[in-house]
């Protein structure tokens, strides 16, 4: 009898030899369902579908072609009369891949109660399954059935481990398997660096006879994950040194690390090499290179990466080229690329309307600002959530709206944290609303009784009032509860080295020619008409000693220290842990024109580009 097998829905129909011997191959071949139905059809009529292998391989073929959810394979499953391990495994395995994995752990039990025969294939799988309980009684079950010290058990075990953060357990476990393999060192290594134990997760890397690319991403990722971005670059700079090829992971993680570090060359370096490699800029590789870009000061290069990615750009990319815009106090482009974001058909995200509302909040861009918070929710039926509401208060801070900022936060849903108090004060100093500033910062030392900024702010605001009893009950506070002030410090990377410096710091090798440096860009600058601004430093200070300490901010000393050592004309970056002061702002735009320098400073919440004395953020931060 002659029959036909449709390959595809597309494809034309090709003679098909019924022969029982030719099922099996064309099951291999099948990438729909409705092929395999036909041959399903045709084994029963030729009674192969009672014969273990054929019946085993059709099996697999309606797992890796039936759609999620599908019940068509375990009702096959289920009249098989005597299935062999093989097919518990295939079909435990196609349950803990599918949207209904626990569907897996209940096949295992009905595994248990048939008595059938384990081997080391049953458990991989069903550990995917489980929840960190599960885990554990399954655990117990291996160690009874004498899989404990088969190692794609164990792997399978170590890793499941690490990803409930049982990181001891996962210990345990790689203590015990007789024979590792390069998956269960990387395994142990991940499961090291991502719970914060990066010191033992290098002991281990160091320990490795033989270590592949994954082991290496691995390292990198991890001291990405615990801020260690200097090491993250040495170890992606010995990986070049020994020839390893880092695969998308490890640029990626590399080229985050230069994003937070500022190191521009690097990161470029980075690019070209995905360049000369041929690599695939996909969504994950895009939204680093342009987050890479945008905190590099590189807004051009960061938008020429984002063009690129045309076709498939995700909602990702786009949150990160709006936010580059954002930080970078563009706001009206931020809103344009919003928009342009809509009109493709690209659904934003609640981190994308952060972006576009941080943008609106940095630009002063109140309407809006205000305008897209109501979009949010009432359009796209987005809850708001904390970050939101603080973008808003942030946003009718900035441009004075103490009273509605107020409003707001009472009528918030949620009780205001930190962050949306201390964004609330920074606008009561910056409007000299003192009044709501002490009330507002009063209740902040409660709320975060461990941050110095808080105690700082206060007692800055008593010292405007001239209410000096109370800011020194301030600061004896701050000091009975032994809160450290955390110190200023600025960052400027040159030829692939991070130099840090401190407010008053003297501790650099070339501290001598950087303090003579000063006093002469000192001198050039009252020339041009400084005058030191005292204004934030509240404190009860002599006015000459206020401006002997704000001369040694460390803005100053790393902008110093970037125009003795790069040639003229070259663009300096600095990257600053807390809020730029606004004399060091006064002095980076003279110092942008007086030198003829480009200077571009991150400080912690944004990005300050200096040029022919003036600031990007227009003053407005």
């Amino acid at each position: 009898m002659a029959a036909t097998l449709l390959l595809s829905p597309t494809t034309n129909h090709i003679p098909f030899n019924p022969e029982p011997t030719s099922y099996i191959p064309l099951l291999e071949k099948c990438s729909y369902t409705a092929q395999v139905n036909q041959i399903h059809a045709q084994m029963i009529k030729t009674g192969l579908v009672h014969q273990t292998i054929p019946a085993s391989k059709l099996l697999t073929a309606l797992c890796k072609t039936s759609r999620s959810g599908s019940t068509y394979p375990l009702q096959f499953f289920n009249r098989i009369q005597e299935p062999n391990t093989f097919m518990w495994n295939t079909i435990i395995r196609a349950f803990s891949n599918s949207q209904n994995p626990e569907q897996s752990i209940l096949l295992y039990c009905q595994m248990l109660h048939n008595a059938a025969p384990h081997n080391p294939y049953t458990f991989p799988f069903l550990v995917k399954a489980c929840t960190l309980e599960e885990i554990q009684q399954l655990h117990c079950h291996i160690i009874k059935s004498g899989f404990a010290s088969e190692l794609y058990t164990a792997n399978s075990l170590l890793h499941a481990y690490n990803k409930s953060g049982c990181i001891v357990s996962a210990g345990w476990i790689f203590d015990r398997i007789p024979y590792r393999d390069v998956v269960s060192w990387n395994s142990m290594i991940d499961g090291y660096a991502q719970s914060s134990q990066i010191e033992k997760a290098r002991r281990l890397f160091d320990q490795m006879q033989e270590k592949n690319v994954v082991s290496w991403t691995s390292m990198i990722n991890g001291y990405v994950v615990s801020c260690l971005f200097n090491e993250a670059l040495e170890l992606f700079q010995e990986m070049q040194v020994r020839r390893v090829e880092p695969d998308k992971v490890a640029l990626a993680c590399a080229l985050s690390a230069c994003a937070q570090l500022g190191t521009l060359d690097q990161g470029q370096w980075i690019h070209t090499y995905i360049r000369r490699k041929r690599i695939q800029l996909d969504n994950v590789l895009g939204c680093v290179l342009v987050d890479m870009y945008a905190k590099c000061g590189e807004l051009n290069e960061a938008m020429a990466v984002f063009k690129k990615i045309e076709e498939t750009r995700s909602v990702s990319l786009w949150t990160a080229m709006i936010t580059g815009f954002a930080v970078h106090s563009q706001g009206r482009e931020a809103l344009d690329l919003f928009e342009d974001m809509e009109e493709k058909g690209i659904r934003p995200n609640e981190i994308t309307f952060t972006g576009v509302l941080t943008a609106c909040s940095y630009s002063g861009l109140v309407e809006e600002g205000i305008s897209l918070f109501e979009k949010m929710v009432k359009h796209y039926k987005i809850r708001p959530s904390i970050e939101h509401y603080g973008c808003i208060v942030d946003l009718l801070g900035r441009a004075g709206l103490i009273k509605e900022a107020e409003v707001l936060i009472a009528a918030m849903p949620m009780k205001p944290n930190a962050a949306i108090w201390g964004a609330l004060l920074t606008a009561c100093r910056i409007h000299r609303d003192y009044e709501t500033g002490t009330r507002v910062g009063n209740t902040l030392i409660t709320l975060d009784p461990n941050d110095s900024g808080r105690y700082i702010n206060l007692a800055n605001i008593f010292a405007a009032r001239g209410e000096w009893n109370q800011a020194a009950m301030v600061r004896k506070m701050m000091k009975e509860r032994k809160v450290s002030k955390l110190p200023g410090s600025s960052l400027i990377s040159l030829d692939g080295k991070a130099h840090e410096f401190f407010a008053g710091d003297r501790s650099h090798p070339e501290t001598q020619k950087i303090h003579v440096e000063w006093s002469q860009i000192l001198g050039r600058l009252e020339e041009e008409g400084y005058i030191p601004e005292t204004e934030d430093l509240q404190l009860d200070l002599e006015e000459e000693e206020k401006e002997t300490s704000i001369y040694c901010h460390s803005e100053k000393l790393a902008v110093t220290f970037g125009l003795i050592r790069t040639e003229p004309g070259s663009t300096i970056r600095i990257i600053k842990n807390l809020r730029v002061c606004r004399d060091c702002h006064n002095v980076s735009k003279l110092i942008s024109k007086v030198y003829d320098r480009k200077i571009i400073m991150r400080d912690r919440s944004r990005y300050h580009i200096f040029k022919e004395g003036h600031c990007s953020c227009r003053d407005y931060w």
